[in-house]
């Protein structure tokens, strides 16, 4: 198998600079609360900032967006030409991140090689998505790449590694490397630190990865999945491959545009806690909802004096505030969150014309069933994803249904410290 992960050329603010306002978190969250976005202006100030480099997603689509892109290309242009950021060439980050909660997860930045991945369903590629990349999400994303002198990653790739050969060998191993940060995130995302690959160590690690791969079936090769920033590795791979495009005769195999900046970890570290994602349907006909889901999905409800099935899929269902567990009993995937994702995505299909039915998803318990006290409201607690089950289910269903798990808390998301060139020479 090909080579999938790669050293790359690191940019990193120069000695000096207040890391904490340099680094902001992913731009794909926060998404409707600019409050918080504001109070991010306000820390970040007029030092050098990550902000100045992305734009939140708060603001795409509005009467924001052109003006803040103008700001973002130019603040870029102005930061290489400024000395601001310093190159580490050929260059792997071992980093250790400490949640909001205390909990340290282990992970190494390098470049992703865009020619192993493919985020279609279906997908047979090393490197896959794990839930349905909405293709309609990509053209604005794509904005702000095109034209962009520099990527800043908020990509993360887990890998199925039980046996932590990968990442965590190098957990002891810090004393041999170069210390190149240490600080708190800012607005409650914990701290972290990092430390520069010895070209020795970074051997290892792609003789590891390498290893890894090879235990993979040869028709059906998976190595990574994606587990956070799937429509921003699909936006890259899309870049590159317009930019293919509009250059057929020029030979771009050795694009910086190909490759992009990721942190991969170990699907099973400690630190790596995988959430359910609840529903909540508004604007529906309860009773026909419940009906129709009897019907479909064979809904039972769960008898508590039988012994479980622990096969069985359940869910909870919330009318009111009020809970009914249930059992499905025909499922149409091999987890609950497909089996219900699926009915609720044709039950309102089928229904569109005439209704205006919404899904909203939900990550507290309590917060779901506050909503379901609303008219024409019902919600559906889910159960947690076995991380054990991401890699089977995404080979065997392909990528997952949209919101199927998180990965901690919003504060404990991936902030911007990195960046890397993603173009050559003045056209491209």
């Amino acid at each position: 198998m090909e080579q999938i992960f790669y050293p790359a050329d690191i940019l990193l603010p120069d000695d000096g600079t207040d890391m904490t306002k340099w680094s902001v978190i992913a731009c794909d969250q926060f998404t409707s609360e600019a409050d918080y976005w504001k109070e991010v202006e306000e820390i970040a100030g007029d030092a050098p900032s990550t902000l100045r480099l992305i734009l939140p997603e708060v603001y795409l689509e509005t009467d924001e967006e052109p003006v803040r892109l103008r700001a973002v290309r130019t603040a870029m242009e102005d930061y290489l030409q400024r000395g601001i950021l310093k190159e580490y060439r050929d260059s792997m980050i071992y980093i250790e991140r400490t949640d909001s909660g205390g909990r340290v997860r282990a992970g190494i930045i390098g470049a992703i090689d865009l020619m192993q991945y493919d985020y279609h369903q279906g997908s047979r590629s090393p490197v896959r998505a794990s839930e349905g990349t909405i293709e309609g999400r990509i053209p604005p994303r794509l904005r702000v790449r095109e034209n962009a002198s520099l990527e800043l990653p908020h990509i993360m790739l887990l890998l199925d590694d039980p046996a932590m050969r990968v990442i965590e060998k190098l957990t002891d191993q810090t004393g041999q490397m170069e210390m190149i940060y240490d600080f708190p995130l800012m607005m409650g995302g914990g701290s972290i630190r990092g430390w520069l690959l010895t070209r020795k160590m970074q051997a290892q690690v792609m003789e590891a990865l390498g290893e890894l791969a090879m235990e993979s079936p040869a028709d059906d090769p998976m190595v990574f999945a994606v587990g956070d920033g799937n429509h921003s590795l699909a936006t890259a791979k899309e870049y590159y491959e317009q930019l293919k495009a509009a250059h057929p005769h020029t030979d771009l195999s050795d694009h910086p545009a190909r490759y992009a900046l990721a942190e991969i970890v170990n699907l099973h570290s400690p630190a790596l806690q995988f959430e359910p994602i609840h529903r909540i349907v508004t604007n529906v006909n309860t009773d026909d909802l419940f009906h129709h889901m009897v019907n479909k999905l064979g809904l039972v409800r769960e008898d508590r004096d039988q012994a479980p099935h622990d096969d069985r899929q359940r869910l909870t269902v919330v009318l009111k505030g009020q809970e009914e567990s249930m059992v499905i009993t025909r499922p149409s995937s091999k987890l609950t969150v497909g089996s219900l994702q699926n009915f609720l995505d044709e039950y309102i299909r089928d229904r569109s014309e005439t209704e205006d039915i919404k899904v909203d998803y939900i990550h507290g318990r309590d917060n779901l069933k506050a909503l379901t006290w609303r008219n024409g409201s019902m919600g559906f607690i889910l159960p947690v994803m076995a991380k054990e089950d991401l890699f089977p289910t995404v080979k065997a269903d392909g990528a997952l249904p949209r919101k199927t798990f998180s990965m901690g808390h919003a504060e404990d998301k991936k902030y911007y410290i990195e960046c890397r060139r993603i173009k050559k020479g003045s056209c491209l």
